[in-house]
């Protein structure tokens, strides 16, 4: 479950997010699964590009 956040600049907006979601990976059912939200984490990435 993901925890309600003020967004932040850097996050994505629903039109990236529909071009960015479909090239990345998604586990197969039998493997662990992610413990954070893919966006979110796409998020973070965002937000460690803009303030470097």
């Amino acid at each position: 479950m993901t925890k309600s956040r003020k967004p932040y600049p850097s996050d994505v907006s629903d039109d990236e997010w529909a071009l960015v979601a479909p090239y990345l990976t998604l586990l197969p059912e039998e493997s662990g699964q992610r413990v954070h939200a893919l966006r979110e984490v796409f998020n973070g990435l965002r937000y460690v590009c803009a303030i470097s």
